[in-house]
């Protein structure tokens, strides 16, 4: 007997949680994209003493939009782990090794977030600093090939998930 209402198991069916995963993984790839190639680069047109509180408005700004879909992504991820996808059988689905490695492609990116673009932000907020803008720019590599890397294994489970 399930004890769970009818809304949340539907929320935490593993299709469900699948599906939210590769869409916020999906936004967050062509968001890092966009930040990587146009919005990092453009820091360097900001004028020095306008430079602090730009960077102030520009992370509350982009916290409002990544924020939700990190928080999604991972928590997805982390409950796909318990959950499982489907494996066609009656036996409960192993992790498959696609998705296994597209949770490690994701923790990869959330500690290059926590330690080493965020701190670099909060000395941007100080300063408009040369060297420290470059440092973020060649950083932003490491989240930008990670959550590409990321979605090409996801992909292929589209189908294995909706089939299934």
């Amino acid at each position: 007997m399930n004890i769970l209402p009818s809304f949340l198991q539907h929320l935490f069916a593993p299709r469900t949680l699948f599906t939210a995963e590769v869409m916020a993984a999906a936004m967050m790839t062509g968001i890092i994209w966009f930040v990587q190639v146009v919005h990092y680069p453009l820091f360097q047109k900001i004028p020095g003493p306008a430079f602090p509180s730009y960077e102030a408005a520009h992370t509350v700004r982009t916290g409002w939009v990544v924020a939700p879909l990190m928080l999604v992504e991972l928590g997805s991820a982390l409950a796909l782990l318990i959950v499982r996808l489907p494996s066609g059988g009656m036996a409960p689905a192993a992790i498959d090794p696609l998705h296994l490695a597209a949770l490690g492609c994701l923790l990869l990116i959330w500690a290059s977030t926590f330690f080493l673009q965020v701190p670099l932000h909060g000395r941007l907020l100080l300063s408009a600093d040369s060297e420290c803008l470059h440092r973020l720019v060649a950083t932003n590599w490491i989240r930008t090939i990670l959550w590409s890397v990321r979605m090409m294994l996801l992909i292929p489970l589209l189908p294995k998930v909706f089939q299934g």
